[in-house]
């Protein structure tokens, strides 16, 4: 499988796109339209983008996307936030395109697509619903867990609780993983166990 890590060109989360067999993607976070662009740059056919959660710098591009017929999928536990005035606030209300989930999933689903198999993690913390994906020995953590540091949970659905739960399960996952984070740089969940401060101190 490929990964290939799309950086926001304005206020944007990065955006990655999965291929398995050069043909077909899946985008996780398509956080602006230049991601289409992307696609289209590299003759991958997409059909399905995942979101990490629905804040406005993750969701940008899922207009443009939506419409060419892309199906968008969530954590069960964030459509209904995703469009409602306590998210649209953050965004200055002008930030958000119009697109519709097409499906949500619970935790611990299984996608079999164009030949990857991604495991959907429930997550709360730094929203509700937020979600991570894993695939294969990577994990997409979203706004949930960054190098050398976490998420925020001050925005609207955000428990500071629940994220150290989601830090839990995520740092007792077993074995090594590759971490593709919503901003700023990747890592791995080694690195963050032993040197990330908010999560080494942890017990499994």
């Amino acid at each position: 499988m490929e990964v290939i890590k799309i950086y926001p060109r304005g206020v944007g989360s990065n955006a990655y796109i999965l291929t398995a067999d050069g043909e077909n993607a899946v985008v996780i976070d398509p956080s602006d339209e230049n991601i289409a662009y992307e696609l289209e740059k590299r003759a991958l056919i997409c059909r399905c983008a995942l979101l990490t959660h629905g804040h406005f710098d993750h969701v940008g591009g899922c207009g443009k996307l939506y419409e060419q017929g892309v199906e968008i999928y969530c954590g069960e536990y964030e459509k209904d936030l995703i469009f409602s005035p306590e998210y649209l606030k953050m965004s200055d209300y002008a930030k958000v395109p119009f697109f519709e989930i097409t499906r949500t999933l619970k935790d611990n689903e299984i996608l079999d697509i164009f030949g990857m198999k991604i495991t959907a993690m429930h997550t709360p913390g730094h929203s509700s619903g937020s979600v991570c994906y894993l695939v294969n020995d990577c994990l997409f953590t979203g706004d949930t867990l960054f190098k050398g540091s976490i998420g925020r949970f001050d925005f609207p659905s955000g428990d500071y609780g629940k994220l150290v739960d989601s830090l839990l399960r995520i740092k007792c996952l077993p074995g090594d993983y590759e971490l593709f984070c919503g901003h700023g740089l990747a890592t791995t969940l080694n690195e963050e166990r032993a040197s990330n401060v908010f999560v080494k101190g942890l017990i499994c």
